[in-house]
């Protein structure tokens, strides 16, 4: 009986040894999002925006900018155009900046000498290669990346995402839910669950009320809206919409200019010779 335990413990274990290695295996072959190489594009590193997005976390933790990108600032850098002079510039400022990141791995790549496809085309066939995705904001570049099943991070659909639905000087119609910390505001939400402070709104609890957006507030815990209520116009005192006030005009423009139109038709008075002369042409 002893023997037969020993064999069987022996076997728990082979089998468990076996189940551990085929998990291990799977799960190195299993491509992990977070350390695929994302490659740099020469827009990229010009428009700038791209630190603030490593910053924050949503560019990949793996950026890889080949020297044929920073060769293609260098040359930009170069030229006579004060405009592209200043952006590449500050393009490879960029660059030393998502070095300084602590949250960014930044590699610079020996990518060789450039094809006939150029910057854009090298760009594609290192995605590919490695399994990566190009981080760009040029049009082109995109297009020909989504047609290649290419993976593209546009940093101009990123900030286009993150827009604001409604901007100051807007109007739309809400319900205020609560009052607001001082007494004269009240509270409402927008469909997405945005808050909108609402001022002269405390008597408004409960009410669709028509709001105009004044300013917006952006904090880490969200986004905050400031609006006023939208009051009705009324029409003017004595203007022609008023009934009261027409009214009143045609009857002072009646008494005013009916003493007038009689005293234009009034004849004068007939004296006797007059009278005596129309008698004579009668005959």
């Amino acid at each position: 009986m002893e023997f037969m335990e020993y064999i069987l413990l022996i076997l728990l274990l082979i089998i468990a040894i076996q189940i551990q290695y085929l998990t291990l295996r799977i799960s190195n072959n299993r491509p992990l999002t977070k350390h695929k190489p994302t490659f740099v594009d020469t827009s990229a590193l010009m428009d700038g925006r791209i630190a603030t997005a490593a910053a924050t976390g949503f560019i990949g933790s793996r950026l890889i900018v080949p020297k044929s990108v920073l060769a293609e600032l260098q040359y930009l850098a170069d030229t006579a155009d004060s405009d592209k002079r200043t952006r590449a510039r500050r393009g490879l400022d960029v660059v030393a900046e998502l070095k300084a990141l602590g949250t960014t791995s930044v590699e610079i790549m020996d990518d060789g000498k450039l094809d006939e496809g150029g910057v854009d085309g090298r760009l594609v066939d290192l995605a590919k290669k490695y399994g990566g995705s190009i981080c760009t904001i040029d049009f082109n570049l995109n297009k020909v990346a989504r047609a290649e099943n290419v993976f593209v991070q546009n940093i101009n659909e990123l900030a286009q995402s993150l827009r604001m639905a409604f901007l100051p000087g807007e109007r739309v119609s809400i319900q205020i839910s609560q009052k607001g910390q001082d007494a004269h505001q009240g509270v409402g939400y927008l469909a997405d669950g945005t808050m909108v402070v609402v001022d002269q709104a405390a008597s408004a609890v409960g009410k669709n009320v028509e709001i105009e957006f004044i300013r917006s507030l952006q904090t880490a815990a969200g986004r905050m809206l400031f609006a006023k209520l939208v009051k009705p116009e009324r029409p003017a005192a004595g203007s022609k919409d008023t009934p009261t006030s027409s009214r009143t005009g045609q009857r002072s423009t009646q008494k005013t200019q009916t003493p007038k139109g009689r005293q234009a038709k009034r004849r004068p008075r007939s004296t006797k010779e007059d009278s005596l002369i129309e008698l004579v042409n009668n005959q």
